[in-house]
């Protein structure tokens, strides 16, 4: 009986077998070499101004989680910010040039964003009046939060022509706020200047040297104000698309030393309404090209303000509230992972996420405040993958991307793998660059390349051989059901629900020999953990 149903079971999982390739290669990791560094607090998230009245393609999927209105009690909120330890939020977005602080000597009316036909974005200006920047800040405080907030670059300057505004930047609002800031002891780690007005704009634009004249002037003020303080804020613009001409001209009028970080914008899955957003994600050489923009940010950062950093400060991949069933699912993080990994290659020091909660590409749910899947997958990035990038190597197909880090806070190397292939299954042995050195010197191996050479060496991450047991930590994520497009993460095996009690589940690896080769299942994700993983870049 019990080999009649061995017999069962066998031809029953056959066309399970035969419809799954199965890939056999190497990982191959340098950590004898830095590649670029970000910093410590590099996963953010941003809360923004949009009302719950901002609406795309006849949804409205931002309810009440502005600026101005999130529910900062509610204890999801605070739980999912606290799991971070020192989660940085960016508060900023599209109406952030037409708020108003209700604070000093401000001469205009303060009212709440109101729909307005010929308003930017379609709305009125707006307030934020100090009793909710105390709030506010009182939460930040209590959940450990890194605040970078969004200062308003238009306030006094005028409509020229279409989407151009031009005249000096009034100064006197965001001063008046800043000084408010300090007496109250507020501790803003950034202040940026602007949203999206660079280059063409998005609504409106400002000329970049009349924008680099403006920067001095907030340089100044920061400056003056934080005078004896022992932390002064950093200076953080423009906050849009990248134009390379606009860029470099904003670098060259502000001069040497102004602006400290250069921020930008990235929605490279386009608009959140288009029907082709998974197949996008999936894509290897459409996420591809997102580096161009990466690489050519770092040559202008180079050659004409090395002493800023870049920073990508808001991204939500689909732009327009995100793509809805898409942005909210398991299948996005394939891009948000892979970004996470490309941008820190290219000497991304931050990293934004629109948004902490908000549209339909918030971490979090906008009405229940339960996680999203990427809200899982920026929390095991934050926790895994230190802030120093090595180089990585592999003979696997475009549809297996890899990228590995310096472990966050103890030793050895965390690998992060992308299986973007619907059907095949990678088999992949990790090596140490130091093995295949050593192989190639012992061995002297003068021929072959690559793939042969690979065959050589050792199938261990490790330089010395022992016979004890090692092991490496595996997190295998998938979706519920095998549905990519599900809202409840897998992490291996274990769907990643809020506890009983309202807490963060537990993100518990597996613990695996680290002799045996990495099994990465079709349309998944894996972090790989080595604690003995000979990485001299790691210190």
């Amino acid at each position: 009986m019990e080999l009649c149903f061995g017999l069962f079971l066998f031809v029953a999982l056959i066309p399970v077998i035969f419809a799954q390739d199965i890939s056999h290669g190497s990982i191959v990791v340098d950590g004898t070499m830095t590649v670029a560094q970000t910093d410590d607090n590099f996963v953010c998230a941003t809360i923004d101004w949009w009302p719950h009245d901002k609406c795309n393609y006849e949804q409205c999927p931002w309810h009440y989680t502005s600026v101005t209105n999130l529910n900062l009690s509610h204890p999801f909120l605070a739980k999912a910010v606290q799991a971070f330890n020192n989660l940085r939020i960016r508060v900023g977005g599209s109406l952030q040039d037409q708020v108003l602080y209700d604070v000093g000597n401000l001469k205009s009316p303060c009212h709440p964003f109101q729909k307005m036909k010929d308003g930017l974005f379609g709305f009125s200006k707006g307030c934020l009046h100090m009793e909710r920047w105390d709030e506010l800040n009182r939460f930040f405080k209590e959940t450990g939060v890194m605040v970078t907030f969004g200062l308003n670059a238009l306030h006094g300057r005028h409509k020229i022509k279409r989407s151009l505004w031009g005249g000096d930047w009034d100064s006197s609002n965001a001063q008046d706020f800043l000084k408010y800031t300090i007496s109250k002891g507020y501790h803003i780690d950034s202040w940026e200047f602007g949203n999206e007005l660079s280059g063409h704009g998005i609504g409106a634009h400002v000329l970049a040297d009349q924008y680099g004249k403006d920067l001095i002037r907030l340089k100044k003020i920061i400056n003056e104000l934080y005078q004896g303080s022992q932390f002064k804020p950093s200076l953080v613009a423009p906050g849009g698309f990248f134009e390379e001409e606009w860029f470099v001209k904003l670098l060259q009028t502000s001069g040497s030393r102004v602006l400290d970080v250069m921020s930008h914008h990235m929605y490279n899955l386009g608009a959140g309404v288009d029907p082709k957003l998974v197949s996008k994600i999936l894509n290897p050489d459409h996420l591809n090209k997102a580096a161009y923009t990466f690489g050519n940010l770092t040559h202008v950062i180079r050659r004409h303000g090395p002493w800023s950093s870049a920073w990508v400060g808001e991204s939500g991949g689909a732009y327009n509230s995100g793509g809805a069933h898409v942005s909210n699912t398991f299948v996005n993080s394939f891009w948000y992972l892979d970004q996470l990994g490309m941008s820190s290659k290219y000497h991304t020091k931050v990293y934004c996420r629109q948004t902490l909660i908000g549209g339909n590409y918030g971490l979090l749910n906008s009405t229940t405040f339960v996680p999203n899947p990427d809200y899982y997958s920026a929390l095991l990035w934050h926790r895994l993958m230190g802030k120093v990038v090595l180089s990585v190597e592999s003979d696997a197909s475009p549809s297996l991307r890899s990228y590995a880090h310096c472990s966050k806070g103890r030793a050895g190397v965390t690998l992060l793998v992308i299986n973007l292939s619907n059907q095949t299954n990678f088999i992949m042995n990790v090596q140490n660059s130091i093995n295949l050195k050593l192989a190639v010197n012992e061995q002297n191996i003068s021929r072959g390349g690559f793939t042969h050479t690979l065959k050589k060496t050792f199938s261990w991450a490790g330089t010395k051989a022992s016979n004890e047991a090692l092991f490496r930590e595996e997190y295998h994520l998938t979706p519920k059901d095998g549905y990519l497009q599900s809202r409840t993460m897998v992490l291996n095996g274990i769907p990643l629900e809020f506890t009983d009690t309202g807490n963060i589940p537990s993100l518990n690896p597996v613990h695996v020999n680290v002799k045996s080769p990495i099994s990465i299942s079709p349309l998944s994700i894996a972090f790989i953990v080595f604690p003995n993983f000979e990485a001299p870049a790691c210190g």
